[in-house]
Protein backbone atom coordinates (compact mmCIF):
# COMPACT_ATOMS: atom_id res chain seq x y z
CA UNK A 1 0.00 0.00 0.00
CA UNK A 2 1.37 3.31 -1.27
CA UNK A 3 1.92 6.00 2.02
CA UNK A 4 0.95 9.38 0.68
CA UNK A 5 -0.96 12.80 1.19
CA UNK A 6 -4.36 12.82 -0.36
CA UNK A 7 -5.47 15.13 -2.41
CA UNK A 8 -9.67 15.32 -1.38
CA UNK A 9 -11.91 16.50 -4.42
CA UNK A 10 -15.47 17.39 -4.50
CA UNK A 11 -16.13 13.89 -6.25
CA UNK A 12 -15.02 12.42 -3.12
CA UNK A 13 -16.81 14.15 -0.42
CA UNK A 14 -20.46 14.31 0.37
CA UNK A 15 -22.87 15.54 3.09
CA UNK A 16 -26.02 13.67 4.20
CA UNK A 17 -28.63 14.79 6.82
CA UNK A 18 -30.02 18.33 7.99
CA UNK A 19 -29.44 20.10 11.44
CA UNK A 20 -33.04 21.02 12.09
CA UNK A 21 -32.68 24.77 12.61
CA UNK A 22 -29.64 25.22 11.30
CA UNK A 23 -30.72 26.88 8.13
CA UNK A 24 -30.34 23.68 6.33
CA UNK A 25 -26.64 22.92 7.29
CA UNK A 26 -25.65 19.22 6.67
CA UNK A 27 -25.51 16.68 9.73
CA UNK A 28 -22.95 14.94 8.75
CA UNK A 29 -20.08 14.58 5.95
CA UNK A 30 -18.24 11.26 4.54
CA UNK A 31 -14.87 11.30 2.06
CA UNK A 32 -14.46 7.90 0.59
CA UNK A 33 -11.89 7.92 -1.94
CA UNK A 34 -12.70 5.59 -5.07
CA UNK A 35 -11.52 3.06 -5.26
CA UNK A 36 -11.09 3.04 -1.34
CA UNK A 37 -7.55 2.84 -0.63
CA UNK A 38 -7.43 0.66 2.52
CA UNK A 39 -10.23 -1.26 4.16
CA UNK A 40 -10.64 1.32 7.34
CA UNK A 41 -13.63 3.64 8.01
CA UNK A 42 -13.09 5.95 10.64
CA UNK A 43 -16.06 7.92 12.34
CA UNK A 44 -16.14 10.43 14.33
CA UNK A 45 -19.84 10.39 16.26
CA UNK A 46 -19.62 13.37 19.00
CA UNK A 47 -17.38 16.12 17.75
CA UNK A 48 -19.79 17.98 16.33
CA UNK A 49 -19.74 21.63 16.66
CA UNK A 50 -22.88 22.93 14.60
CA UNK A 51 -24.97 24.51 17.25
CA UNK A 52 -28.44 25.92 16.01
CA UNK A 53 -29.15 28.85 18.03
CA UNK A 54 -32.04 27.85 19.04
CA UNK A 55 -30.38 24.71 20.97
CA UNK A 56 -28.05 26.99 22.85
CA UNK A 57 -30.59 29.41 23.34
CA UNK A 58 -32.15 26.19 25.37
CA UNK A 59 -29.17 25.12 27.36
CA UNK A 60 -28.16 26.49 30.76
CA UNK A 61 -24.26 26.64 29.89
CA UNK A 62 -23.94 26.33 26.65
CA UNK A 63 -20.28 26.96 26.60
CA UNK A 64 -19.00 24.95 29.29
CA UNK A 65 -21.77 21.73 28.47
CA UNK A 66 -20.44 21.56 25.00
CA UNK A 67 -16.86 21.59 25.62
CA UNK A 68 -18.00 18.75 28.28
CA UNK A 69 -19.82 16.90 25.91
CA UNK A 70 -17.45 16.89 22.53
CA UNK A 71 -14.64 14.70 21.52
CA UNK A 72 -12.93 18.20 21.23
CA UNK A 73 -11.32 17.96 17.98
CA UNK A 74 -11.20 14.71 17.42
CA UNK A 75 -12.66 15.02 14.09
CA UNK A 76 -9.22 17.01 13.27
CA UNK A 77 -6.92 14.12 14.30
CA UNK A 78 -8.88 11.90 12.06
CA UNK A 79 -8.86 14.41 9.34
CA UNK A 80 -5.15 14.25 9.18
CA UNK A 81 -4.81 10.53 9.64
CA UNK A 82 -7.69 9.96 7.01
CA UNK A 83 -5.73 11.93 4.72
CA UNK A 84 -2.44 10.24 5.08
CA UNK A 85 -3.75 6.93 5.11
CA UNK A 86 -6.46 6.91 2.29
CA UNK A 87 -8.94 6.02 4.82
CA UNK A 88 -12.25 6.65 4.32
CA UNK A 89 -13.97 9.33 7.00
CA UNK A 90 -17.64 10.21 8.31
CA UNK A 91 -17.76 12.90 10.44
CA UNK A 92 -21.07 14.25 12.71
CA UNK A 93 -21.11 17.80 12.26
CA UNK A 94 -24.56 17.83 14.29
CA UNK A 95 -23.47 18.35 17.92
CA UNK A 96 -23.65 15.32 20.71
CA UNK A 97 -25.83 17.75 22.51
CA UNK A 98 -28.56 17.75 19.97
CA UNK A 99 -28.36 13.85 19.57
CA UNK A 100 -26.13 11.66 20.65
CA UNK A 101 -25.03 8.85 17.65
CA UNK A 102 -23.50 6.89 19.93
CA UNK A 103 -27.40 5.67 21.42
CA UNK A 104 -30.21 3.57 19.96
CA UNK A 105 -33.07 5.87 19.18
CA UNK A 106 -34.58 4.33 21.61
CA UNK A 107 -32.73 5.38 24.48
CA UNK A 108 -34.89 7.98 25.50
CA UNK A 109 -35.65 10.01 29.37
CA UNK A 110 -39.12 10.47 28.54
CA UNK A 111 -39.04 12.36 31.55
CA UNK A 112 -37.61 15.40 29.79
CA UNK A 113 -40.36 15.61 26.92
CA UNK A 114 -43.46 18.01 27.37
CA UNK A 115 -46.06 15.31 27.41
CA UNK A 116 -43.89 12.42 29.03
CA UNK A 117 -43.74 8.83 27.93
CA UNK A 118 -45.98 8.06 25.01
CA UNK A 119 -49.44 6.19 25.70
CA UNK A 120 -48.29 3.01 23.44
CA UNK A 121 -46.84 1.12 26.29
CA UNK A 122 -44.23 0.50 24.17
CA UNK A 123 -41.12 2.22 26.20
CA UNK A 124 -39.11 -0.43 27.93
CA UNK A 125 -37.50 0.29 30.93
CA UNK A 126 -34.49 3.03 30.33
CA UNK A 127 -30.83 1.33 30.78
CA UNK A 128 -28.64 2.68 32.86
CA UNK A 129 -27.02 5.40 30.22
CA UNK A 130 -30.63 6.75 30.31
CA UNK A 131 -30.80 6.84 33.83
CA UNK A 132 -27.33 8.47 34.15
CA UNK A 133 -28.51 11.03 32.15
CA UNK A 134 -26.45 10.66 28.47
CA UNK A 135 -29.40 9.07 26.50
CA UNK A 136 -29.90 9.58 23.16
CA UNK A 137 -30.67 13.33 24.10
CA UNK A 138 -28.30 14.08 26.89
CA UNK A 139 -30.06 15.71 30.14
CA UNK A 140 -27.08 16.11 32.96
CA UNK A 141 -23.37 16.04 33.52
CA UNK A 142 -21.63 15.26 36.33
CA UNK A 143 -20.37 18.19 38.24
CA UNK A 144 -22.61 20.71 36.21
CA UNK A 145 -26.25 18.92 36.77
CA UNK A 146 -29.27 19.53 34.23
CA UNK A 147 -28.51 20.83 31.03
CA UNK A 148 -31.88 22.63 29.50
CA UNK A 149 -34.12 25.36 31.03
CA UNK A 150 -36.93 23.99 30.24
CA UNK A 151 -38.52 20.69 28.54
CA UNK A 152 -38.03 19.35 24.74
CA UNK A 153 -40.83 18.56 22.39
CA UNK A 154 -41.42 15.38 20.71
CA UNK A 155 -41.27 17.16 17.34
CA UNK A 156 -37.84 17.98 17.91
CA UNK A 157 -36.94 14.43 19.14
CA UNK A 158 -38.43 13.32 15.74
CA UNK A 159 -36.63 15.20 13.73
CA UNK A 160 -33.52 14.97 14.81
CA UNK A 161 -33.93 11.36 14.80
CA UNK A 162 -35.52 11.48 10.94
CA UNK A 163 -32.92 14.36 9.91
CA UNK A 164 -29.32 13.06 12.01
CA UNK A 165 -29.51 9.75 13.81
CA UNK A 166 -31.30 7.70 10.73
CA UNK A 167 -29.19 8.94 7.97
CA UNK A 168 -25.77 9.16 9.54
CA UNK A 169 -26.21 5.58 10.58
CA UNK A 170 -27.35 4.42 7.02
CA UNK A 171 -24.18 6.12 5.65
CA UNK A 172 -22.17 4.30 7.80
CA UNK A 173 -23.40 0.96 7.24
CA UNK A 174 -23.07 1.65 3.35
CA UNK A 175 -19.60 2.92 3.11
CA UNK A 176 -18.64 -0.23 5.26
CA UNK A 177 -20.42 -2.60 2.89
CA UNK A 178 -18.70 -0.82 0.14
CA UNK A 179 -15.12 -1.58 2.07
CA UNK A 180 -15.87 -4.83 2.99
CA UNK A 181 -17.34 -5.96 -0.46
CA UNK A 182 -14.02 -4.36 -2.14
CA UNK A 183 -11.31 -5.97 0.53
CA UNK A 184 -13.21 -8.79 1.69
CA UNK A 185 -13.23 -7.43 5.48
CA UNK A 186 -13.65 -4.06 6.52
CA UNK A 187 -12.73 -2.43 10.13
CA UNK A 188 -14.59 0.53 11.74
CA UNK A 189 -12.21 2.94 13.84
CA UNK A 190 -15.10 4.72 16.08
CA UNK A 191 -13.18 7.84 17.45
CA UNK A 192 -13.54 9.23 20.64
CA UNK A 193 -11.79 11.53 23.36
CA UNK A 194 -12.00 11.00 26.87
CA UNK A 195 -11.07 12.83 30.16
CA UNK A 196 -7.86 11.89 31.91
CA UNK A 197 -8.28 8.79 34.16
CA UNK A 198 -6.50 9.69 36.80
CA UNK A 199 -4.72 7.34 39.34
CA UNK A 200 -5.88 3.97 39.97
CA UNK A 201 -4.65 1.54 42.12
CA UNK A 202 -1.48 3.55 42.10
CA UNK A 203 -0.78 3.38 38.13
CA UNK A 204 -1.53 6.34 35.86
CA UNK A 205 -4.36 5.93 33.67
CA UNK A 206 -4.27 5.18 29.87
CA UNK A 207 -3.83 7.03 27.01
CA UNK A 208 -6.20 4.83 25.46
CA UNK A 209 -9.13 2.64 25.86
CA UNK A 210 -9.73 -0.16 23.11
CA UNK A 211 -13.53 -1.17 23.13
CA UNK A 212 -14.58 -4.68 21.44
CA UNK A 213 -17.82 -5.47 23.34
CA UNK A 214 -15.95 -7.68 25.41
CA UNK A 215 -14.73 -9.98 21.78
CA UNK A 216 -17.89 -9.33 20.32
CA UNK A 217 -17.20 -6.37 17.64
CA UNK A 218 -13.79 -7.17 16.42
CA UNK A 219 -11.54 -9.74 15.66
CA UNK A 220 -9.15 -10.86 18.79
CA UNK A 221 -6.09 -10.92 16.47
CA UNK A 222 -6.24 -6.90 15.32
CA UNK A 223 -6.95 -6.28 19.04
CA UNK A 224 -4.29 -8.10 19.83
CA UNK A 225 -2.52 -6.21 17.31
CA UNK A 226 -3.54 -2.41 18.18
CA UNK A 227 -2.49 -3.40 22.01
CA UNK A 228 1.02 -4.71 20.35
CA UNK A 229 1.19 -1.20 18.55
CA UNK A 230 0.60 1.10 21.60
CA UNK A 231 3.11 -1.28 23.59
CA UNK A 232 6.09 -0.58 21.20
CA UNK A 233 5.59 2.99 21.18
CA UNK A 234 5.00 3.12 24.91
CA UNK A 235 1.72 4.34 25.45
CA UNK A 236 -0.64 2.97 28.18
CA UNK A 237 -4.14 0.88 27.22
CA UNK A 238 -6.79 -0.15 28.79
CA UNK A 239 -9.44 -2.98 27.44
CA UNK A 240 -12.94 -2.27 27.67
CA UNK A 241 -12.99 -0.72 30.72
CA UNK A 242 -14.39 1.88 31.36
CA UNK A 243 -15.10 2.14 27.50
CA UNK A 244 -16.02 -1.12 25.78
CA UNK A 245 -18.31 0.61 22.90
CA UNK A 246 -21.44 1.60 22.70
CA UNK A 247 -24.58 1.30 19.89
CA UNK A 248 -22.39 2.39 16.79
CA UNK A 249 -20.43 -1.16 18.07
CA UNK A 250 -23.94 -3.30 18.57
CA UNK A 251 -25.76 -2.27 15.29
CA UNK A 252 -22.56 -1.91 12.98
CA UNK A 253 -20.56 -4.85 13.93
CA UNK A 254 -20.18 -7.98 12.45
CA UNK A 255 -16.90 -10.16 12.46
CA UNK A 256 -18.64 -13.39 11.00
CA UNK A 257 -19.59 -11.53 7.93
CA UNK A 258 -16.00 -9.60 7.59
CA UNK A 259 -16.91 -5.98 9.56
CA UNK A 260 -14.94 -5.35 12.38
CA UNK A 261 -15.42 -2.49 14.61
CA UNK A 262 -13.25 -0.97 17.73
CA UNK A 263 -14.06 2.01 19.85
CA UNK A 264 -10.93 4.14 20.34
CA UNK A 265 -11.29 6.42 22.94
CA UNK A 266 -8.07 9.01 23.66
CA UNK A 267 -6.82 11.11 26.26
CA UNK A 268 -7.63 14.55 25.72
CA UNK A 269 -4.51 15.81 27.67
CA UNK A 270 -2.22 13.66 24.93
CA UNK A 271 -3.37 15.99 22.49
CA UNK A 272 -4.92 19.31 23.79
CA UNK A 273 -4.41 22.53 25.76
CA UNK A 274 -3.74 22.16 29.57
CA UNK A 275 -7.54 23.72 29.36
CA UNK A 276 -8.93 21.03 26.88
CA UNK A 277 -9.91 23.32 25.18
CA UNK A 278 -7.84 23.88 21.64
CA UNK A 279 -5.09 21.77 20.37
CA UNK A 280 -2.19 21.88 22.56
CA UNK A 281 1.98 20.38 21.85
CA UNK A 282 1.11 16.75 21.65
CA UNK A 283 -1.42 17.13 18.81
CA UNK A 284 1.30 16.33 15.55
CA UNK A 285 2.32 13.99 17.35
CA UNK A 286 -0.67 12.07 18.14
CA UNK A 287 -2.00 12.41 14.38
CA UNK A 288 1.85 10.85 13.55
CA UNK A 289 1.19 7.77 16.28
CA UNK A 290 -2.71 7.86 15.03
CA UNK A 291 -1.33 7.34 11.16
CA UNK A 292 1.07 4.78 11.76
CA UNK A 293 -1.80 2.92 13.88
CA UNK A 294 -4.65 2.56 10.71
CA UNK A 295 -1.73 1.76 8.34
CA UNK A 296 -0.71 -1.19 10.65
CA UNK A 297 -4.25 -2.28 10.93
CA UNK A 298 -5.53 -1.83 7.30
CA UNK A 299 -2.93 -4.26 5.85
CA UNK A 300 -3.89 -6.63 8.86
CA UNK A 301 -8.08 -6.08 7.94
CA UNK A 302 -6.52 -6.56 4.05
CA UNK A 303 -5.08 -10.26 4.99
CA UNK A 304 -8.12 -11.15 7.38
CA UNK A 305 -10.02 -10.01 3.93
CA UNK A 306 -8.06 -12.31 1.66
CA UNK A 307 -8.68 -15.51 4.26
CA UNK A 308 -11.87 -15.61 4.48
CA UNK A 309 -13.21 -13.52 1.40
CA UNK A 310 -15.84 -15.87 -0.85
CA UNK A 311 -14.90 -16.43 -4.65
CA UNK A 312 -18.25 -14.62 -5.74
CA UNK A 313 -16.55 -11.49 -3.51
CA UNK A 314 -13.45 -11.12 -5.58
CA UNK A 315 -15.37 -11.11 -8.61
CA UNK A 316 -17.12 -8.30 -7.46
CA UNK A 317 -14.88 -5.96 -5.99
CA UNK A 318 -12.47 -6.65 -9.56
Amino acid sequence: MEHEVLNWNDSQRKTGGIIPGSGGLPAFSLVAPQPSAIPILIAVPHAGRAYPGTLLERMRNPGFAALKLEDRYADRLAERVARQTGAALLVANAPRAMIDLNRGSDEIDWDMFARGAPDSGANPKPGIRVRSGLGLIPRRLQGLGELWKRRHDEADLAARIEQIHAPYHACLAETLATLRMRWGAALLLDLHSMPPLGFRGGQAGPDFVLGDRFGASCSGTLVGSCFSYFAQHRCGAAHNRPYAGGYVLNRHADPAAGIHALQLEIDRSNYLDARLAEPGAGFDAMVDLLIGLVRRMAGEVADLGRLGRPESWVSAAE
